[in-house]
């Protein structure tokens, strides 16, 4: 049998590869579409319970009298929280549904807003507390008192008016925009490259850097104070250590995402201008695959924050712990506890009273006894 290959090898033709584009064989469901579903979940159901239980313990105590100042501001935090917990199942049917945000482009903008209103608080409140504190302790200056307990409430909702007006951008570029051949996707919608820039430019230094830095410069001057020994009282030292804790447990849960998201920020600058989704996992077979997978790692672990700040609460203020059990009925009311008294168990922010002074005690004291050794001569 002969095969003719007469003309197959002296035909010289040249084939151009310039407009092949290689695209990635991609599963049906990949690894992101079932990750961050089961995050989302497992968040919901480790956080939700602790949140709930913390906000009826201080809205309780908020109708029987005045809350004190650290109890505003957990009353605060815990809001900030159930905003994240709330938003959480939309971006986990976005994942894990085929067809992407089914809710449409009025809720995700709202849910979207929401994600970084929460954010903005958070990281804002525990830099006006810490900031309060570094002003008591190292410049005598009170900023929060007895005799303005009102100033608390005006800060706290100051901080809630400065994360609505940073939340501009995602009311006004978010969408839901069919990106991927019939998947739609709540992602920003800038108009050119110079806003998505400037829009990313404000969350990075406003809602990140500066607040970050006022709580290091201030943590770091709280942990030289206790380091050098013990120039406070308990009670400060106790209020000292659970900001440090708050502080600490925030930073640990969402810098890797703000870190990762500046990286993103600043690679994506130099792309094609295209819709862009902070959160987004990327385009399969692209580069950006890698580094969007990154932020969903780093926003799932951003999640957990909402889950661990009630465990804080539990684990390191005896009041709020002692309420807790009661409530669920695991020990009995002790009638000796004073219910004035914060929920933190801290005094944070406030001026002691004049009776509440032990040197003060100790003068009066000492007065009976000089009185009546002034007696005893004259009798």
């Amino acid at each position: 049998m002969e095969v003719d290959l007469d003309g197959i090898f002296t035909q010289n033709v040249t084939i151009n590869y310039d407009d092949y584009v290689y695209v990635e064989d991609c599963p049906s469901l990949d690894a992101t579409s079932v990750f961050l579903p089961c995050v989302c979940a497992l968040a919901l159901v480790l956080g939700l319970p602790g949140l709930v239980l913390l906000l009826a313990l201080l809205v309780r105590k908020g109708r029987r009298r005045r809350l004190r100042v650290m109890d505003v501001v957990a009353l605060h935090l815990a809001a900030a929280d159930g905003l994240l917990l709330g938003t959480l199942p939309f971006w986990s049917a976005q994942a894990g549904h085929p067809s992407g945000w089914s809710f449409g482009t009025p809720f995700c903008k709202i849910s979207g807003a929401l994600f970084n209103i929460k954010f903005y608080c958070g990281i804002f409140l525990l830099s006006c507390i810490s900031l309060e504190r570094y002003l008591s302790i190292f410049r005598a200056t009170h900023f929060f008192t007895r005799r303005k307990p009102w100033l608390a409430q005006a800060s706290c909702l100051s901080v809630w008016l400065l994360s609505l007006l940073l939340s501009i951008p995602d009311w006004v570029f978010l969408e839901a925009l069919d990106r991927n051949g019939g998947r739609v996707e709540c992602v920003h919608v800038y108009p050119n490259t110079n806003w998505r820039l400037a829009s990313r430019l404000l969350y990075h230094i406003a809602g990140f850097f500066l607040p970050t830095a006022v709580l290091i410069f201030c943590c770091s001057c709280f942990l030289l104070r206790l380091w050098r020994g013990p120039l406070l009282d308990p009670q400060k030292q106790r209020a000292l250590w659970v900001i440090l804790a708050l502080v600490g447990v925030f930073l640990f849960c969402w810098t890797p995402y703000n870190l990762t998201l500046v990286v993103h920020t600043f690679w994506r600058a130099e792309q094609q201008p295209e819709p862009d989704g902070s959160s987004s996992s990327g385009v399969c077979g692209k580069p950006t695959s890698s580094l969007g997978k990154g932020l969903v790692l780093m926003f799932a672990l951003g999640c957990f924050h909402a889950c661990l700040q009630p465990l804080l609460y539990f684990g390191l203020c005896r009041n709020i712990r002692r309420e807790v059990l009661e409530t669920l009925s695991c020990v009995p009311a002790a009638a000796e506890v004073d219910r004035s008294l914060s929920l933190w168990e801290l005094g944070v922010g406030e001026e002691p009273l004049p009776q509440q002074n032990p040197e003060e005690k100790v003068v009066l004291n000492q007065v009976p006894g000089h009185v009546e050794q002034q007696l005893e001569p004259s009798q």
